[in-house]
Order: structure tokens, then C-alpha cells, then sequence
């Protein structure tokens, strides 16, 4: 296979003799703790930016800059874990800083579910990641599928460096938006992408449906819907799924506003704001009506949106941008159910934008190779 590894992170801490220091608070920081409890991985201690770090605690630390920390311990007696995620170039050049001076890791901890993709999960799933990476279309799909696999193992933000795309150009090579007539944003969170096709489809995209279940985003959402002149927007207040359900939705915001039954375990015992939402299936939503293109990244439901769309993809071919990174086994088992449910399909092209953890990471599924 592309990679193995003897020891992954969470060994490595376990026998680390190392103070381990979380950088960084939220919920993200809250998923580290518990593994490392699970685990028997002693935590020591929280630092954050300057900005947030002034009178602040957390689960019972203080937190204190990295200044402080350094002076309390010594770096070179500390090993950093990265608790929170960003693709701002001034957060990650600061990050670097740090790993310049101590030891540093970004564990992999799943947005959704409360599967690790630790050694064990490598294991037991080693031969559904070789067929995945197998159906990939380019070198670059398998470099940047084979390093995310080693970041997820180890850590390493130094293999999610390696395994970066350039979007604008991902999006002009598949996606096309020259060639739109009608597209499908499932998750369309403010209209960012929406916005994006119409920017470069020159005037060729007339209609596009765009889903999002969270009702703070959704206002934006049909605000700009509401304004924009180029095309139809047709902003719908619903998720996505695989039939016309009623769903609980966790509405607590960020990277958790979710259906409620994706919600993480590990964060069963924190605030939540539920409501219910109204969801759909792709196909029943366009009832026949023809889409070149459906973006599908809905928070950990991305398994039944695509259950939802099988009549719409089987009599239009759109071009599908589906993402693999909001539950431990996305990265594979997303890619093999595509090839089950539309063989016809040939291109498969894995890419990821800049950042870390290793979010945004994003499969292209087009009908011939590009």
C-alpha cells in the first residue's frame, strides 16, 4: 500500500516523556483531551494566541501565551498539539514558529463520529484504502490521498504541506463553470459558492439550488439569493439527505452546526441548540429538472446525500465535488460507494486545499477523464 507506519501519534504521546500542551481551546480541544485520557496520554497544560489567552481557562488549566509556556517548561521539553483548525496564512505561520521550536503535531481528530483513524483503523481497513486509491485518476490524486492517509497517522503537518491543490485551477480543470447551465450547492452555507460559479461561468449558468439546514446561515444565504441578478438562486432552508425527513439539527454554530445525528459522542455532554429541520433528497427536490454540477459537502451526511441524488446523477451525468474528510472513513468509503452506485463515472480526482487539520479535502468525479 502507499504508507504504513509502526507507531502512530497516540502511541508516540504514550510514550512520550515530554510535558504535552494543547495549543488552542473549543471543541476541538475537547476531542484531544478525551482520546488522551482514553489512552493513558497525561495532558499538562493549554496555551493560546495572544489575544485569547489574558485571564482565560480551560477544563481546569490556565491559559497562558506561548511566551509563558516556554518559560515555564522550555521548549525543547515540550511537545505542541494543535487543537483548533485555520487556512489563515498569518495563524499557520505562526504555527510554524512554534514547530520551529518544539516539538509539534495536529492530531486527526474526526469532525463527525468518534472513529480515529489511528494504526488499528489503518488495519482493519487497509484493503478499502488500496481499491480507493486505485480508482484515482492522476498522480496527484494519489499523492495528496497517500499523505493525507501518513497526516492522519502521525500527525505530521508537514505531509499536509505536501498534499495541497491550487483551487482556482481545481476549479476550471473539473468542475468547468464556462460549461454550467444548472448546478446544486448542497451545504451552501452564505452563497460563497454560488457566488464563485458565477464569477467565472461568463454568463452560461442560469439556475442554482442551494440547500443549507442552519437557519442564522440560511438568512444570509437568501439575503444574497434575493440580490444576486446574474441568475436564479433558489435558496431552499432544508438539508440534504436520501428522503423527505424531519431531522433534529445541532445548531450550536461553526463546524457543529450539523443533522443531529452526526453529532460526536465525545461531545454528548456539552450545549447544544436543537431544533428540527426539514430535509430532502437532491432528486426530489429537482424532480427531473437537469443539473451540470452538485457540490455535496453537508457535514458528515455526505453518504446520504448521494443515496438522494441516484436519479438526477443517472439521467444528467453532472459533475460531482464530493467531500471525504468529516468522518474517519470518508476518505475511502465515499469513494467506493460512488463507484458502486455510478460505474459510468471515470475521473476521480482527490484534492485539498491549504490549512491544517486535514479539512477540505475533496473528491471531483467527472464523467470521462480530464
Amino acid at each position: 500500500m502507499g504508507f504504513s507506519v509502526k507507531q502512530d501519534l497516540w502511541e508516540r504521546l504514550a510514550a512520550s516523556e515530554k510535558k504535552i500542551l494543547l495549543y488552542g481551546m473549543g471543541n476541538g480541544a475537547d476531542k484531544i483531551l478525551d482520546v488522551c485520557k482514553s489512552k493513558g496520554i497525561t495532558v499538562s497544560g493549554c496555551f493560546a494566541s495572544d489575544g485569547f489567552a489574558r485571564g482565560h481557562s480551560y477544563r481546569g488549566f490556565p491559559v497562558r501565551t506561548w511566551s509563558e509556556t516556554k518559560a515555564l517548561y522550555g521548549a525543547e521539553n515540550v511537545t505542541v498539539l494543535l487543537s483548533f483548525g485555520t487556512s489563515r496564512e498569518d495563524v499557520l505561520a505562526n504555527i510554524r514558529r512554534i514547530a520551529q521550536e518544539a516539538e509539534l503535531y495536529a492530531p486527526d481528530v474526526p469532525a463527525f463520529g468518534d472513529t480515529l483513524f489511528d494504526r488499528a483503523f489503518l488495519e482493519a481497513h487497509r484493503e478499502e484504502l488500496e481499491r480507493a486509491a486505485e480508482l484515482l485518476s492522476d498522480e496527484a490524486s494519489v499523492r495528496i490521498f497517500w499523505n493525507v492517509v501518513a497526516f492522519k497517522l502521525t500527525g505530521e503537518i508537514a505531509f499536509l504541506e505536501s498534499a495541497e491543490s491550487d483551487r482556482e485551477a481545481d476549479l476550471l480543470r473539473f468542475v468547468r463553470p464556462e460549461r454550467l447551465t444548472a448546478a446544486m450547492d448542497l451545504g451552501a452555507y452564505n452563497g460563497d459558492t454560488v457566488r464563485e460559479l458565477l464569477e467565472r461561468s461568463g454568463g452560461s449558468l442560469k439556475r442554482i439550488y442551494a440547500m443549507e439546514p442552519d437557519a442564522r446561515t440560511y438568512k444570509k444565504l437568501l439575503a444574497y439569493a434575493e440580490g444576486e441578478t446574474r441568475a436564479e438562486v433558489i435558496a431552499l432552508p432544508m438539508g440534504a439527505w436520501s428522503e423527505r425527513r424531519t431531522l433534529t439539527f445541532d445548531a450550536s454554530g461553526n463546524r457543529n452546526a450539523s443533522m443531529g445525528e452526526n453529532r460526536s459522542g465525545v461531545l454528548a455532554d456539552r450545549p447544544i441548540r436543537v431544533r428540527t429541520v426539514e430535509a430532502d433528497s437532491p432528486d426530489n427536490v429537482l424532480s427531473g429538472e437537469r443539473v451540470d454540477y452538485i457540490k455535496y459537502d453537508v457535514e458528515g451526511s455526505e453518504r446520504e446525500a448521494l443515496l438522494g441524488s441516484r436519479q438526477t446523477v443517472e439521467r444528467w451525468a453532472p459533475t460531482l465535488m464530493v467531500s471525504l474528510y468529516h468522518r474517519s472513513e470518508d476518505l475511502f468509503a465515499l469513494p467506493l460507494l460512488l463507484r458502486e452506485l455510478f460505474p459510468q463515472y471515470e475521473g476521480y480526482y482527490l484534492r485539498r486545499r491549504r490549512g491544517v487539520p486535514a479539512w477540505d479535502v475533496d473528491l471531483y468525479l467527472t464523467r470521462e477523464k480530464r
